[in-house]
């Protein structure tokens, strides 16, 4: 649920953010997406002022205001920021805002299933027999990649749940944060995998690579996948991390981590949802140190390029750069128009699996697009529109639902029974089971209810996008919203 309305936190524009930062006497420079300064949280006494010689471990984000400390995890608010410079001042040494005990005992035994899960999987090579090696790698894809590189990037196979486990390592003091474990599933001819993360996919942070990234790295590769990533290494030599949620997120808390790249490309999947979701970041890490690598049948993702015996290297070479000019001629846009002649199917949207009927109407869920759904009060309307987001959001398109009519509880058990395909007030002992993979779903509530004003809506949304890359907007429903006075006017 995003921040209540009642006590929204107040916006901050960059401008603001480097007024106060000198006014302070707190040194920084410009990253791409963030503000460097000196950690405030990294021990020397409060009424000195923070030296331009220590290292800029505190980052500051150009757009929410919100900050990471990289050295000792601090992080908070932009309010949090200035509550802490003025515990400074006075003297005091600033305290890092701390999570609920809730959350921290979450992440703590997290951690600890973790690490008994780590301790029970092995190394892929030293499975005993080489038979079961062979056939464990042809089923995830794997048979080209080598030992060296799985083991370099700490991979190993849990035998029990039939799992690839990929570590999530602090890059502070390489303890064991997590985990993501990856099955395949087989039906019919089509093959599915499905991850489960430690801790919970909404608190995994994991840059996976992070820690095998040098100082001196200033080029990388961003995929959606660690199979990926182990594959670019292999095949090009180059820096490569994997984002934790593929191509349906990029947690602003990441950005400071890809403050040192001077170029990064992304090659994220061969779908054009992985080309649209591509060009999302690369608005967040600053257009103009990006390149995009464009899907096609001669550049696949990097593990079946690599299956396919392709010039990795050469693809890499190929990226387009995302930042343009604002004139373009045809050559320019050739190789796109191509693409998506190519990609007819996938350029009409992600299609609904519960209503074939409507995916002849619209063609799908495309971005960029409005959908009015009109009829008389108690006609269905946001039954139905719960049942459609939920279609799509089951599909891992990022939707936020802002509900002015009914409260976010009410619509919350409409949308769970329709996942769940059952009654659940009938049985209860289900519902645990049933809440917890309902909470995975890329879901947001606003909490507004009744009249709003338009700007607050728009505000909300605006940071609901850049936070958890939405690409979805449920509206219910606009009288609601505008309010049921003034109705002459244009609204």
């Amino acid at each position: 649920v995003l921040p209540s309305p009642d006590g929204p936190a107040p916006s901050v524009s960059i401008t603001e953010i480097r007024q106060y930062l000198r006014a302070q006497d707190i040194p920084f420079h410009d990253g791409y997406s963030c503000l460097h300064t000196p950690s405030l949280f990294t021990g020397g006494r409060g009424d000195q002022p923070l030296s331009a010689n220590a290292p800029f471990t505190l980052f500051i984000d150009k757009t929410t205001g919100s900050f990471l400390c990289t050295a000792t995890l601090a992080e908070g608010t932009w309010q949090d920021f200035q509550a802490n410079v003025e515990l400074r001042h006075r003297g005091v040494t600033p305290i890092p805002p701390a999570s609920s005990e809730e959350m921290e005992e979450e992440m703590r035994q997290a951690r600890e299933d973790a690490r008994c899960i780590w301790e029970r999987a092995l190394p892929l090579w030293e499975l005993l027999d080489e038979k079961e090696t062979k056939e464990t790698k042809a089923l995830f894809g794997i048979s080209m990649v080598t030992d060296a590189t799985l083991k370099r990037f700490g991979v190993r196979y849990l035998r029990t749940a039939r799992s690839l486990v990929f570590p999530w390592f602090s890059p502070q003091d390489a303890t064991l944060k997590g985990l993501k474990l990856v099955r395949v599933e087989k039906n019919g001819g089509t093959i599915t995998y499905v991850e489960e993360t430690l801790p919970r996919s909404d608190s995994y942070r994991n840059l996976f690579g992070l820690p095998l990234i040098g100082r001196r790295d200033t080029e990388l590769v961003l995929t959606g996948w660690e199979l990926d990533a182990l594959a670019l290494h292999q095949a090009a030599g180059v820096a490569s991390l994997a984002l934790p949620r593929g191509t349906s997120c990029l947690p602003p808390t990441l950005l400071p981590y890809l403050e040192q790249f001077k170029r990064i490309t992304l090659w994220l999947g061969e779908d054009l949802r992985s080309w649209e979701a591509a060009k999302l970041f690369a608005r967040k890490l600053s257009l103009k140190r990006c390149s995009l690598v464009r899907p096609g049948n001669l550049q696949p993702r990097p593990l079946e390029a690599l299956n396919q015996g392709l010039n990795v290297t050469k693809i890499l070479r190929s990226a387009l750069l995302a930042s343009h000019k604002s004139i373009v001629s045809f050559r320019q846009l050739r190789e796109e128009v191509y693409g998506e002649l190519v990609n007819t199917e996938q350029v009409s949207g992600v299609k609904w699996a519960r209503f074939p009927e409507l995916n002849k109407l619209l063609k799908g869920h495309r971005r960029g697009e409005l959908t009015i759904f009109t009829g008389p009060t108690g006609s269905g309307k946001t039954t139905f529109i719960s049942e459609y987001a939920l279609d799509l959001c089951m599909q891992g398109v990022c939707t936020l639902w802002g509900s002015f009519e009914i409260n976010n509880v009410r619509l919350a058990k409409i949308m769970l029974t329709q996942f769940a395909g059952r009654r659940l007030e009938d049985q209860l002992e289900l519902y645990d089971e049933w809440a917890d993979r309902f909470e995975e779903l890329p879901l947001y509530f606003m909490t507004f209810h009744g009249q709003q004003s338009i700007k607050t809506v728009i505000d909300t949304m605006q940071h609901a996008v850049y936070m958890y890359d939405i690409t979805h907007v449920v509206v219910d429903n606009l009288q609601f919203m505008m309010g049921h006075e003034h109705l002459s006017v244009d609204r």
